[in-house]
């Protein structure tokens, strides 16, 4: 029985495009979820507070600080 001792030949991947329409379901989520996220740092516990008592401010106080949100 006779092996091959040839290299193999290196293949170069080929890189698709992604289509827009791919990308855009994915951009509003995230886009919707960083701006409740940004809703639930910035304004929660304020005149616009849809959960009642400390909670949320706690658990989203030191990205308060951290993102120059006033909480004091």
């Amino acid at each position: 029985m006779a092996q091959s001792t040839a290299a193999p030949t290196p293949t170069t991947p080929v890189l698709t495009p992604l289509p827009v329409r791919a990308l855009v379901p994915w951009a509003v989520f995230f886009g919707v979820l960083m701006l409740v996220l940004l809703y639930f740092v910035g304004a929660e516990q304020g005149a616009t507070a849809l959960v009642s008592g400390e909670g949320v401010h706690e658990w989203v106080h030191d990205a308060r600080h951290l993102l120059g949100f006033p909480c004091h």
